[in-house]
């Protein structure tokens, strides 16, 4: 099963280069234990763009599609045998870069 790791910020560009390095670390352990999907980083909330399509005239509004205090600085997608499993990576990389996560299962196909 997949899991999205959404990694939760207040601050842009906040990571030092002890955080990078533990997450470059956290991160060539999961591709070995073959829990890696993806992942990355994310620009800051001001560089997004929202589109509404819905009523077919496509709208585009610059900066984020709301205002909030803390925003999603990146993210991984890892697969896991279960959610115990996923909880225990997000943990760990929870700790890798010192921010807050939060776990979400993707839908089954």
């Amino acid at each position: 099963m997949r899991y999205l790791v959404s990694v939760i910020d207040d601050r842009t560009g906040s990571a030092t280069p002890e955080e990078m390095a533990a997450i470059d670390v956290f991160n060539d352990r999961m591709v070995a234990e073959g829990h890696w999907v993806f992942g990355g980083g994310l620009g800051a909330p001001d560089s997004a763009t929202v589109i509404d399509n819905r009523s077919g005239r496509g709208a585009f509004t610059d900066g984020p599609f709301l205002e909030s205090k803390e925003y999603v600085a990146g993210f991984w997608v890892f697969e896991a045998p279960g959610l115990d499993e996923a909880l225990k990576l997000a943990a760990e990389g929870s700790k890798a870069c010192n921010r807050r996560v939060e776990v979400r299962p993707f839908l089954p196909d």
